[in-house]
């Protein structure tokens, strides 16, 4: 007896219906939770990593990493930063087990400002990954989107085939500015978007097409373009937040290869109405809700719809760069505590990873 397409529907959960639209990605180093809901791909960050690093189940993957830093030798901050990369890659070889596609593995947010030393750690993940057997071909290197991080993966892409996930994106300035520079995907953060808003205006309460991280109407999008360096138009605009859909249907509308993976959601609604995305990396916990949930899912996003869309392409150089994505508040201020807050939780591993080794050294 065949059943009905509403029917049907009714009976797939929400994660389900978002997996025929769009690539899920799973935000978290904990394998079992990759397991659970079987993503394309998986995501990590310093902060992730950190927390699977104290767990018991991966003290494996610490003792080996510790193990590797000091058997390669030098001062005690390189066998320490050698530890650091392997542990990286370590998980990131352990994930790759469980998932079809690619992994993402972050270079030390502390590099931020530093194109040739991001570059640089980025070439020497991608040799840890080859020794082990692994193509470049299923890694993406995080970097944040700084202009200097921009510039490494343009380079990483151009010069070494290597594959870059740019992370911490905020403003349409970065977002530009990376599918100039034909990186293979941007990380746009949802959800720390809606957390700068609540803490700074009085609207505390959002519906998803509300979303300052998604807000489809493309009204301030299109002035955004045409009024670039009008100081006039900044100094009226109360909002130049970019948004998920409005870079999605810019990049596919001016046919630019980058690929746009919406991450940091804070709750099932924001991932539901991005629906029809190239990728949305979700935290386990929202993971879990949808696969509960069980209520319709429709495409939002879609390549033929951006055609549609009455956008104007521009073009970003340094300057240009750099003035309009300092114009943007919430942006220059998410994209500054993001990279403290990873360099923080970086630092934190660093110091658990020396106390080991220390105590390895002295037979403890």
């Amino acid at each position: 007896m065949s059943v009905s397409p509403d029917k049907r529907r009714k009976m797939e959960s929400a994660l389900e219906q978002i997996k025929k639209y769009t690539v899920v990605v799973a935000d978290t180093g904990d394998f079992n939770a990759i397991e659970e809901y079987k993503p394309q791909d998986a995501t990590t960050n310093p902060s992730l990593i950190l927390a699977a690093a104290k767990m018991p189940t991966y003290q494996h993957l610490v003792e080996q990493a510790i193990k590797y830093g000091m058997a390669n030798g030098g001062s005690e901050e390189e066998q320490v930063t050698n530890a650091m990369d392997q542990l990286f890659v370590n998980f990131g070889l352990e994930i790759l087990k469980k998932v079809p596609g690619r992994v993402s593995t972050e270079v030390d947010a502390r590099l931020s400002f530093d194109k040739d030393a991001m570059v640089s750690r980025a070439r020497r993940l991608i040799s840890l990954y080859e020794e082990a057997g692994v193509s470049k071909d299923r890694i993406l290197i995080k970097l944040s989107s700084t202009w200097e991080g921009i510039q490494a993966g343009k380079e990483l892409e151009d010069k070494h085939g290597i594959h870059c996930n740019m992370t911490l994106l905020f403003s349409f300035a970065q977002a530009v500015a990376c599918a100039e520079a034909n990186v293979t995907l941007i990380s746009p953060f949802v959800g720390r978007i809606l957390d700068w808003y609540k803490e700074n205006t009085d609207r505390k309460n959002y519906e998803p097409h509300e979303d300052p991280g998604m807000f489809s109407d493309s009204r301030t999008f299109l002035l955004t373009l045409r009024e670039t360096f009008s100081m006039s138009y900044w100094a009226k605009s109360t909002k130049s937040v970019v948004s998920v859909t409005k870079i999605y249907n810019y990049y596919k509308k001016f046919n630019y290869p980058t690929v746009v993976m919406g991450a940091s959601f804070r709750n099932t609604g924001e991932v539901k109405a991005l629906a029809g995305c190239d990728l949305l990396t979700i935290s386990p916990g929202l993971l879990g809700e949808l696969s509960k949930d069980h209520s319709a899912v429709t495409c939002s996003l879609t390549p033929q719809g951006a055609k549609e869309c009455d956008l104007e392409q521009i073009h970003l150089d340094e300057k240009s760069f750099r003035w309009l994505h300092n114009e943007d508040r919430m942006a220059v201020e998410k994209l500054s505590d993001g990279i403290r807050k990873f360099a923080a939780d970086a630092i934190k591993l660093e110091t658990m990873i020396k106390e080991r080794m220390f105590n390895v050294k002295n037979g403890q």
